[in-house]
């Protein structure tokens, strides 16, 4: 597992603070939109999902992502704060592909509210769209933290 995360102490084969940020961010942002499609699809029971209670589930699932982030970049962070010009562009970079799609769940929710879509499917368009804008960074940054910028 180490040698996946390359943190194995090696001077040249130490992972930066800011990849194992995006590391953490990508794997609690899965896990915890993971959780609450379990527990949302466990109350429907086979019925219709708009008469499921998500709200609660939801801001659990956003606040306890958010938490489990914090804890575990404390935690896994490491001692070094060091950001270099590298980790600056990937962020930068990875930052830009992500907005996508926020934008494209901010669109959605406010076309599906205009068409008098039920609230469960506006609320879950924008989490789904929050949960992939976080994936899609994550995996951007980490692509270029192992290959490099393309340019």
């Amino acid at each position: 597992m180490s040698k996946i995360l390359y943190i194995t102490g090696s001077r040249e084969s130490v992972m930066t603070l800011e990849e194992r940020r995006a590391w953490i961010r990508l794997v609690v942002a899965v896990l915890a939109y993971a959780a609450y499609a379990v527990v949302v699809a466990a109350r429907a029971a086979g019925g219709p999902l708009t008469d499921v209670p998500y709200g609660g589930v939801l801001l659990l699932s956003v606040g306890g992502a958010i938490a489990a982030s914090v804890l575990a970049e404390t935690f896994l962070g490491g001692r070094s704060r060091e950001i270099d010009v590298r980790d600056r562009e990937i962020g930068r970079f990875g930052d830009h592909t992500a907005q996508s799609f926020v934008v494209i769940g901010a669109v959605a929710g406010m076309l599906m509210a205009i068409a008098g879509w039920d609230h469960f499917w506006i609320a879950n368009v924008i989490y789904l769209c929050f949960v992939l804008s976080a994936v899609l960074g994550g995996v951007t940054k980490v692509i270029l933290y192992r290959t490099g910028m393309p340019w």
